[in-house]
């Protein structure tokens, strides 16, 4: 675990000399008049919003760590996962030269955050049934980072942990492999952040907006060793983290907080199933797939679903232009009203399309 020699390797050369941008909060100080920040004296707010956050909030830092049974150094605190994915491109992809390895069909924003940064994508289709290739590790071409989303966003499909580690072990001289968890806390038996502890090469991304409910706070997490961490903390914003988002994500995760959370994960699973269970046999509805996660992926008969849904006032994804996914629409598991009006719903146009 202490070789990072893959590590140096794949990251930017320029990182690994490159002193990172050193804001007041990093570099810190005690006393009681802070005059090294540029801010204003003139708190015009209850809370003193005139001065600049933490770079890391101590207390959200802590208790992500508490919850996630891993170490205040191996923990990154981003503006959701979505910065921590350019992060990780940024970090380990040379614009103009490198690649970063996909599976498909997945979330969107991995081949979006490398487009920006002039990185390539490799594209690794999904088996038929949305499994891990079996000749995976074959197929990377040298990229620098390959990323796994478990589970799957937009199919729900679920992979074991074990078969990624078996990826991880294969591609330990390799690359490194990003996990993303986003959706990790609606099967939470799938995680693989304990990996970090024995593979240099494995980065775990997770974030407080869907199990926590916080998706409008912007809050995510990179969760990795520590070498990986600092080469991070070289390329991200000097202060990441608002001081409001940190004071309501660190409350989210406190042990009454978290307790609220697994609640309601299993409210909205219990909900999930339910929905699967009552559509599954409506005229028109050729499949509906498992997911681990708080959404359902059907697959219809015709286009015509998602209009008639649209005119019900009811807005869902349609991923009916992903390769492989065609007449799938996506649907998230609302609440205990919400999904019995949309099943409803559904069962009204199955209705029509019958008569």
């Amino acid at each position: 675990m202490s070789d990072v020699s893959l590590i140096n390797r794949l990251a930017r050369p320029e990182l690994l000399t490159m002193t990172p941008y050193q804001s007041a909060r990093r570099i810190g100080g005690s006393g009681d008049i802070w005059l090294n920040a540029n801010e204003s004296p003139f708190a015009n707010s209850a809370v003193a919003y005139n001065r600049y956050p933490e770079f890391q909030p101590t207390q959200l830092i802590e208790n992500y760590a508490r919850y996630s049974k891993l170490d205040d150094s191996q923990i990154l605190a981003s503006r959701g996962a979505d910065e921590a994915i350019e992060l990780l491109i940024r970090t380990f992809c040379v614009p103009g030269k490198d690649s970063i390895t996909i599976c498909t069909p997945t979330y969107g924003m991995y081949a979006i955050s490398a487009a920006t940064c002039n990185v390539a994508v490799n594209e690794v289709p999904l088996t038929p049934n949305w499994q891990l290739d079996s000749n995976l590790t074959a197929k990377l071409k040298d990229s620098s980072l390959l990323f796994i989303c478990n589970p799957n966003n937009p199919t729900g499909s679920t992979m074991t942990p074990e078969d990624i580690e078996q990826i991880i072990e294969a591609t330990s001289e390799q690359c490194v492999v990003v996990v993303d968890e986003a959706y990790i806390e609606f099967s939470a038996q799938l995680s693989c952040a304990s990996l970090i502890n024995q593979y240099n090469n494995v980065v775990v991304l997770r974030t407080l907006s869907k199990a926590f409910g916080l998706a409008g706070l912007r809050c995510g997490f990179m969760l990795a060793n520590q070498h990986i961490i600092n080469l991070a903390k070289k390329v991200i914003a000097p202060y990441p983290i608002s001081a409001p988002v940190g004071d309501i994500a660190a409350q989210a995760l406190t042990v009454d907080g978290v307790a609220q959370m697994r609640q309601q994960v299993s409210e909205l699973n219990q909900l999930a199933q339910q929905f699967a269970s009552d559509i599954t046999p409506l005229q028109g509805i050729e499949e509906v797939y498992h997911s681990g996660g708080n959404f359902v992926l059907v697959r219809f008969n015709n286009d015509h679903w998602f209009k008639e849904l649209g005119r019900a006032g009811i807005v869902v994804r349609n991923q009916s232009q992903v390769p492989t996914l065609e007449r799938c629409l996506r649907f998230s598991i609302g609440s205990h009203d919400e999904m019995k009006k949309l099943t409803a719903t559904l069962i009204s146009i199955a209705k029509q399309t019958a008569a």
